[in-house]
């Protein structure tokens, strides 16, 4: 297998902090927005149905995964990579 060079260690290591950076965000927005739900709504009409932070919350979650995916697993680039080291490997 062919050594990692520094500036692939320097992607990585950026899609890492800009992973962890936009689950702060999430984080904190999604509190806030829970936050105006319960003081508008929730705490008077109680729920009927899903409360609408939900689907902030999920939609932006799947984005995130995605991004998660991507910072701790790799990019489709460096699946194919392994996938050809592996059958190099076979051969």
């Amino acid at each position: 297998m062919e050594p990692v060079n520094e500036e692939k260690y320097w992607q990585i290591a950026r899609k890492r902090a800009a992973f962890k950076k936009s689950l702060f965000s999430y984080i904190v927005i999604n509190a806030f927005l829970w936050a105006i739900w319960w003081m508008t709504v929730g705490r008077t009409a109680g729920v009927k149905g899903y409360p609408w932070p939900v689907w902030v919350m999920l939609a932006w979650g799947v984005g995130l995964g995605f991004q998660y995916f991507e910072a701790y697993n790799g990019s489709k680039q460096d699946m194919v990579q392994q996938e050809y080291e592996r059958l190099k490997k076979d051969q």
